[in-house]
């Protein structure tokens, strides 16, 4: 493989956002921990590979399918959307992009299935949803709003959350179904302000995500109502102790969003001004699962 084709695959898995993946991992291991459950190292590891390799697995397929489209090619990028625009400078990377997605899908496949002998069958039915959101998130979720607004906080949260302590454990718990709620509501809020540079491109090759469907100012009010759901879930699950009390911490982190809605509101379009907001929504979505997963080892 060319220096140059390499470049592309890797870029086009977009490697800053897969911070993500060992914050919601890191997250469903400590809801086994604080639970009781015990699991070896080599297991924790093997489940970030698996995590990781998903989410390389639907990066890579997103670029294959939007530089297929056309789609790539009026895409106004963001440091923070638009996806990496690697296969514009690289087009020859194509199949080997896709090549890597289809690799990385068998990869994460291969690893549910030693959770499925080592565990037992708690990992299927969230295994097998998250192989159809892996493939189906842009050719088919993204022509649906409500789909395609809950699908990313899905696939973060209650399948990566409760899908790694199931694979460490064989069991779910209360805990990891309370604590996933968390990046269900914050990455599907990162997902829908990444969407928001993108509304007329996206428009133009088929897609309905929330801002294209019912308008910029109703995705901002879906924004706040998602951001305020991320915090009453961390406040109500201390005060009936599903949550320790030290988990209190993620509050503040979760509050950051405010200012993310203030910058929005009203607004008409995403300007270079508002890039550090969208640079803080990435940060939000990565902090809070993970200072959730340190308050509950601590």
């Amino acid at each position: 493989m060319r220096i140059s084709t390499l470049r592309a695959v890797v870029q086009s898995s977009r490697p800053p956002f897969l911070l993500l993946t060992p914050a919601c991992v890191a997250l469903g291991a400590a809801c086994a921990a604080h639970s009781g459950f015990s699991y070896g190292a080599a297991d924790l590891i093997l489940a970030l590979i698996g995590g990781i390799s998903a989410h390389v697995s639907v990066n890579t397929f997103n670029e294959y399918f939007d530089f297929s489209s056309g789609l790539d090619a009026t895409t106004e990028r963001t440091p923070f959307s638009g996806g990496s625009g690697s296969l514009l400078k690289t087009p020859g990377a194509l199949n080997s992009v896709r090549n890597c997605a289809w690799a990385t899908l068998v990869l994460a496949f291969g690893i549910g299935l030693y959770f499925l002998i080592q565990a037992g069958p708690a990992i299927v039915p969230i295994g097998l949803l998250g192989i159809v959101i892996i493939y189906a998130y842009t050719t088919y979720i993204n022509q649906s709003p409500w789909a395609c607004l809950i699908a990313p906080g899905l696939g973060f949260g209650p399948l990566m959350v409760i899908g790694t302590q199931a694979a460490l454990t064989g069991r779910y718990s209360l805990l990891a179904v309370v604590a996933s709620l968390i990046p269900l509501f914050l990455v599907s809020n990162l997902l829908l302000v990444n969407q928001l540079p993108d509304i007329q491109a996206d428009q133009n090759v088929g897609r309905r995500h929330i801002a294209i469907t019912y308008g910029w100012q109703f995705a901002v009010k879906v924004y706040l109502i998602l951001a305020s759901a991320a915090f009453v879930s961390v406040l109500v699950g201390i005060i009936f102790g599903s949550l320790p009390t030290m988990s209190f911490w993620v509050l503040p982190i979760i509050a950051l969003s405010g200012l993310v809605y203030k910058k929005l509101n009203g607004a008409t379009k995403i300007t270079p001004e508002m890039m550090p907001e969208m640079g803080l929504n990435v940060l939000i979505a990565i902090a809070a699962p993970a200072l959730l997963a340190i308050t509950l080892l601590l």
